[in-house]
């Protein structure tokens, strides 16, 4: 074979993967003679963990498995995977070995020419830098696509439908308008004011077919149009409802109702409004606004620990709400106590689905009768909780379980119990407990226990071995052969549970960061960015998970978003075959750098 053959075949092939197959055909040319091509036995060493890097390589045919530093395999790459990138972009090292796991070719771009692609191509620079800008914009409605504002379902009708059928239509399914689809084409409008005024005041048949009344070829926008555009538009116009059309099929509709809801609903408003709600039901009503919120804030690009922030912030605000209502009902407490959050709220980490987790500190000046007050209080919170959306815990982590309801001092001695004796339902609940953070109450009440239950939980070996076992028993979803391991069967079948297997075992690693370096950062970012700062993980090995962290959380709140945008409920499920090649390729090296984190701990008996 030439050497112009072997280079025509590879710029054909580096055509089928991404980020190459942005490059124009002379800088394509160019990179594929810059590419090196080796053939590999079965067992046969690409590199060795540790070992200066030759450059960035590309799996053409067979399969490369890499391992950590303690052999533990982290990926099994196939054909258009990349690997060794992460090296180069810290200090030329490699930070895993990677192997042939059977008769493979791997193409190898040189150092030099990797870096001048990344300096010069910004694809590239998107593509294999992990880092994120934390710069967040706010909601600005004029600033934001209209994408962001439309339903993704429009509702629709076709043209010999006749306007009784469409005024049902509309009726059942809560909207002022329908978009009128013939074949596939969207040909008109239909709204209430047409009704009105072409169909009710002119004495029209019921029978007549839509196509009649309806507004023909009306005013659209693209999904790529601004906020501004719209409001523009409706002005000038004076019109209420905009179609978003892209080739002629309708993709979304936008309405002033749209725009209003979009600048009525903020964190700061709905706080406000829980803050003022005079019953639950009040509650209730602010609370159902979450999910248009979390759609505005992941649509205006915000970070994901500053989405689920002002989430959290929004229950809190119900929590004492509820507690101040509590309290006029049933009178002043008969001593101090404390209401604290666990689990996702406790760590500020509410998404759009959320369950309640809390207890009860009582002081321990509480005479024998004062517990039926706290037990009452506690259902009153409880029930309100659940009734605002915040339903309750399935493994009965509340306030209105008597384990959860106690005194500062029984609390002291189920800390110290869990510790001396870490046996797996131990664990479970220190794990959970050490997520507590005070809502309302008496904060004083809180603040020894933790300091005391950290100190305690660090100097015990054996302890923190369980917490390290314990941390590893969610694992990311990574598949040998197919990319991701999705779950086999039943509802969410192909899907990833990124809460489960994607956020959580983060969470977890965090948890072990802050018990050992006794840290009292509760949100996993934090514990992260302190384990780092106290020397508790290396910067290397932080500044890789809180990446992948990132970029994990980002994801799992944008299907979120997104499946409120198709009028959907959120949760936590996300089909890779959804994702472009891009966002895969991403979220498997995310998945990869919490692998290797796990097995690091598990090795050392010690985070990373």
């Amino acid at each position: 074979m030439t050497d112009q053959t072997a280079k025509a075949r590879i710029a054909a092939f580096l055509e089928t993967v991404h980020p190459y197959d942005t490059l124009p055909q002379d800088e394509l040319a160019r990179v594929a003679g810059s590419f090196g091509r080796r053939e590999l036995a079965a067992g046969q060493r690409v590199y060795t963990a540790g070992t200066p890097l030759e450059g960035l390589y590309l799996v053409k045919s067979g399969a490369i498995e890499v391992v950590d530093d303690s052999g533990t395999l982290v990926s099994l790459l196939g054909p258009r995977n990349t690997f060794g990138e992460r090296g180069l972009m810290r200090d030329g090292l490699a930070l895993t070995t990677a192997q042939a796991a059977e008769a493979s070719v791997v193409l190898m771009l040189p150092t030099d020419d990797f870096r001048r692609l990344i300096a010069t191509r910004p694809a590239f620079e998107r593509f294999f830098n992990r880092g994120r800008a934390m710069e967040t914009r706010g909601p600005d409605l004029a600033t934001r696509k209209v994408a962001d504002l439309m339903a993704r379902k429009p509702v629709i009708c076709a043209p010999d439908t006749t306007v009784f059928a469409a005024a049902r239509i509309m009726r059942d399914e809560h909207v002022s308008s329908l978009g009128v689809v013939d074949q596939g084409r969207f040909v008109g409008l239909l709204t209430t004011r047409d009704m009105t005024n072409k169909v009710v005041a002119e004495g029209r048949d019921p029978a007549t077919p839509v196509h009649a009344v309806m507004t023909p070829a009306p005013l659209s926008l693209p999904p790529e149009a601004l906020g501004s555009d719209v409001l523009h538009l409706m002005l000038e116009r004076r019109i209420g409802h905009l179609p978003v059309v892209r080739d002629g099929t309708l993709v979304g509709m936008v309405t002033q109702t749209d725009l209003t809801r979009f600048q009525a609903v903020s964190a700061a408003v709905l706080v406000r409004d829980v803050a003022t709600a005079d019953s639950v039901a009040d509650m209730a009503a602010t609370t159902a606004r979450i999910p248009q919120l979390l759609m505005q804030l992941v649509g205006a690009h915000n970070a994901h620990e500053v989405v689920t922030r002002l989430i959290t912030d929004i229950a809190d605000a119900v929590t004492r709400r509820l507690l101040a209502m509590a309290e006029a009902e049933l009178g002043p407490p008969p001593v101090p106590y404390l209401w604290l959050a666990c689990g996702s709220q406790g760590r500020q980490e509410q998404t759009g689905v959320s369950d309640q987790d809390n207890c009860l500190l009582i002081d321990d000046g509480m005479a024998p009768g004062d517990m039926a007050y706290f037990q009452r209080l506690a259902r009153i919170v409880s029930d309100g909780l659940n009734a605002a959306g915040y339903y309750y815990c399935p493994g009965d982590m509340m306030a209105t379980n008597p384990r959860w309801c106690q005194p500062v001092s029984v609390w002291r001695d189920y800390f110290a119990g869990w510790v001396a004796k870490p046996d797996p339902m131990a664990q479970m609940l220190a794990s959970v407990m050490f997520d507590l953070r005070p809502i309302g109450g008496q904060v004083s009440l809180f603040s020894n226990l933790q300091a005391e239950t950290l100190d305690m939980a660090a100097k015990n070996s054996i302890f923190v071995a369980h917490m390290i076992s314990n941390s590893l028993k969610h694992q990311p979803p990574l598949g040998l052969l197919r990319g991701f391991a999705t779950i086999r069967s039943g509802e969410h079948r192909n899907h990833i549970d990124m809460k489960l297997n994607g956020v959580i075992p983060v969470v977890d690693l965090g948890r072990v960061y802050a018990l050992r370096g006794k840290l009292t950062a509760v949100n996993t970012r934090a514990r992260l960015l302190a384990a780092e700062e106290a020397g508790v993980i290396s910067v290397s090995g932080a500044r890789d998970l809180i990446e992948a962290y990132d970029l994990i959380a980002d994801t799992r709140l944008r299907n979120q978003a997104t499946l409120v945008q198709m009028r959907r409920k959120p949760d936590n499920f996300l089909a890779p075959a959804d994702l472009s090649d891009f966002e895969r390729s991403h979220l498997r090296d995310a998945f990869v750098v919490v692998r290797t984190m796990q097995s690091s701990a598990s090795s050392r008996g010690a985070p990373g």
